[in-house]
């Protein structure tokens, strides 16, 4: 049985890559997270204790990464600052969790000989113009646009470097939007589906416009456990489910799925910097590796989303208010 150190494993997306592994694998999972506001232990509830393990941590604690690599088979690091609109109202836990971190994990990886794996976003690459053709490919230059992106980008290339000048056993994935279980109501599909729940109108930033290639986490998933299994040592994989939609057709198909009238929502001012637009080629993960999506549909996997916060309330409603309360102050 291969043991597997997953990093952020509490939060959002690595907590849906622990239960898919669990689901799909025979793997040993030991979550290593810090517990801060987006980690959130109940999204591994229900796991066997056989084979999921906890620790409370810092990525940042080179002792205490040093001692669980020495423990584990191959690592997959999900832990990250990922909230835009935090990044600009704080950098420096961004600076702190994303590039401090990454290196502590590199460094480990390098003393130990672990097989890693590096999630990035797609968001490195800034962004494209609404009318272009074109989307990401893993040879588009970078060109972050915020402090989280541009600390992801900066992780990115630790990564490549630790590759390049120790021979670190490492691979990179950079993904388009995720949407699924677990994620905070702090992000843009859970906190519209959790708004309709309370009875509040959603929020549209600006014209709702803006597009995002979305990916149900279940996809990701799956896509980082082939990276991982058949990927090549020192490459970047693009993940992707050619889900481009606008943030407009998003809440609308959200109050269409949950009953309501599709205009019931407010525009709110446009945050600062919004990038325009996401969309991944993710040809060569799925020629190289084989890999292909589920969710082909993403009416199908937003309506299976929308039916698990109806059911998990008890997993959201202790953040909500706060959320609310932080975006209403900001007139948001």
């Amino acid at each position: 049985m291969s043991k597997l150190l997953v990093t952020g494993g509490a939060g959002f997306i690595g907590s849906n890559f622990v239960h898919h592994v669990v689901a799909h694998t025979d793997h040993h999972v030991t979550v290593l997270d810090a517990l801060t506001y987006a980690g959130n232990l109940d999204s591994l509830a229900g796991l066997p204790e056989d084979r999921v393990t906890f620790v409370k941590g810092d990525i940042t604690d080179a002792e205490l990464v040093d001692s669980l690599f020495s423990q584990v088979d191959a690592v997959v690091h999900y832990a990250a600052e990922s909230h835009n609109d935090n990044s600009l109202h704080d950098p420096r836990p961004f600076l702190d969790t994303n590039i401090i971190g990454t290196y502590t994990l590199l460094e480990a990886a390098r003393r130990h000989d672990r097989r890693l794996h590096h999630i990035s976003t797609d968001e490195v690459y800034g962004d494209l113009e609404l009318d272009d053709p074109a989307r990401f490919t893993e040879s588009t230059p970078y060109n972050p646009s915020s402090p989280y992106s541009s600390t992801k980008a900066g992780s990115d290339l630790l990564v490549r470097a630790w590759v390049r000048s120790f021979g670190v056993r490492a691979t990179i994935s950079n993904c388009s939007n995720n949407y699924g279980p677990y994620q905070h109501v702090e992000k843009f599909i859970p906190r519209q589906i959790t708004n309709v729940i309370r009875g509040i109108r959603p929020k549209l930033y600006g014209a709702g416009e803006n597009v995002r290639d979305w990916i149900h986490a279940d996809d990701h998933s799956s896509a980082v456990l082939t990276i991982l299994d058949r990927g090549e040592i020192g490459e970047t994989y693009l993940i992707g489910a050619d889900g481009e939609k606008n943030n407009k057709d998003v809440v609308e198909l959200i109050l269409e799925l949950m009953g309501e009238p599709a205009d019931a929502y407010d525009h709110v001012t446009d945050r600062a910097g919004h990038d325009l637009r996401y969309a991944i080629d993710s040809t060569k993960l799925r020629t190289e590796l084989g890999w292909a999506p589920t969710y082909g549909d993403f009416e199908a996997g937003l309506a299976a989303t929308i039916q698990w916060y109806r059911d998990n309330e008890s997993w959201w409603a202790p953040s909500k208010d706060g959320v609310e309360a932080f975006y209403a102050s900001k007139g948001q």
